[in-house]
């Protein structure tokens, strides 16, 4: 079984807007894919991006200033992937100047029409469905077909995949015309025998450190199948498990929240008064996470509360519970590592769609 599995092709792909590599990563844990190329403008993103896929050449610049042409004629290229906003662009009206994000769609879609790749990933918020009524994905299946693509439009929830966390996102799979692909099945559900992982499941072995407390040891060993995942290969210290320093004020008020409690419980003389509707919100512990974004240390911006402890998630918890395995390195400030974890596509269902990509590559 092993030497067969070691003779099976691997695929060459280009991870463009390519973060800190969540995608990258579940790829490569397929063992079906080397990512050849990645490009983002961040200069954080590819340090970390680097310090992990040390072998992948990185290219920290606009996507615009890339030259598609060479970078084809020096690479076999089998698959992109990647998730710049269309939202601001009409594909089949005016462009948005004003808009940056318009020409970002554009960039990407000039590397697939001269990539011209297998298959291609592109990722975004679920927003994008009801944009302009819905009209988006004929324009976007129009544009595409032009170049030879069939797509598949998927509206995924990562908690479906194995991910300990509630969230929605569409992934388009372009595949060129005679191929065949299907998206994979869930594989958590409440009607199959995997039911969804919760924060429990995902960070039980952490220290319950308090706010502005570090750990460099775990709590215990692995309690469930999900730590021992995420736990494998990973170094004697625990990195990033260090609490922000709350003050007096928040800290009280994180007291007074009950478990999946939000501000509008709070004793009136203590409840904020400003802040996003799930702001000031305290997770749950058997239950999975709501949507990890760039905020999860930041409880006046987001529900990021610690299920059991007054402070918000630690950057490890964060990426525990986005599927970062712990020996995962994150680079730069608290900020920006956090920014790194909640702007990425959670690796666990980056593998899952990598297999389903393998799969049918394999048919070629």
């Amino acid at each position: 079984m092993g030497s067969n599995r070691s003779k099976l092709k691997k695929y060459n792909v280009v991870d463009l807007f390519c973060g800190a590599g969540g995608f990258s990563l579940g790829l490569k844990n397929t063992n079906r894919f080397n990512s050849i190329l990645a490009n983002d403008i961040d200069m954080d993103m590819c340090e970390a991006y680097s310090l992990n896929f040390p072998e992948t050449k990185i290219l920290s610049k606009h996507i615009s200033d890339l030259d598609f042409f060479s970078i084809k004629k020096e690479n076999t290229i089998d698959v992109v992937v990647g998730g710049p906003p269309c939202q601001a662009y009409s594909l089949s009206g005016k462009r948005h100047i004003d808009d940056p994000r318009a020409n970002l769609f554009l960039e990407y879609f000039r590397a697939i029409e001269v990539i011209k790749p297998h298959i291609f990933v592109y990722e975004n918020v679920k927003g994008l469905f009801s944009y302009k009524k819905g009209n988006i994905f004929n324009q976007l299946q129009e544009i595409f077909e032009k170049i030879g693509y069939d797509l598949s439009i998927n509206l995924v929830n990562a908690l479906n995949y194995g991910v300990p966390q509630s969230r929605e996102r569409i992934f388009i799979i372009g595949y060129k015309k005679g191929l065949e692909y299907s998206f994979p099945a869930y594989s958590h559900s409440t009607k199959t025998s995997k039911k969804p992982i919760t924060i429990s499941d995902a960070i039980s072995d952490l220290p319950m450190i308090k706010s502005n407390e570090n750990s460099l040891k775990y709590l215990s060993k692995p309690k469930t199948s999900y730590q021992r995942l995420m736990r494998k290969n990973a170094p004697e210290n625990l990195m990033d498990h260090k609490s922000s320093k709350h003050g007096e004020n928040l800290i009280n008020i994180m007291r007074y929240l009950p478990e999946g409690g939000l501000k509008e419980d709070l004793p009136y003389k203590i409840r904020p008064k400003s802040g996003y509707a799930n702001s000031y919100g305290r997770l749950w512990w058997d239950k999975p996470s709501t949507t990890i974004t760039r905020n999860f240390g930041t409880p006046s911006s987001a529900r990021c509360v610690h299920p059991k402890i007054d402070r918000a998630l630690t950057t490890r918890e964060g990426a525990r519970l986005q599927s970062f395995p712990d020996h995962y390195k994150f680079f730069g400030s608290r900020a920006k590592r956090n920014l790194q974890i909640g702007n990425a596509v959670p690796p666990l269902l980056a593998k899952k769609i990598g297999r389903s990509i393998a799969r049918s590559l394999d048919k070629l």
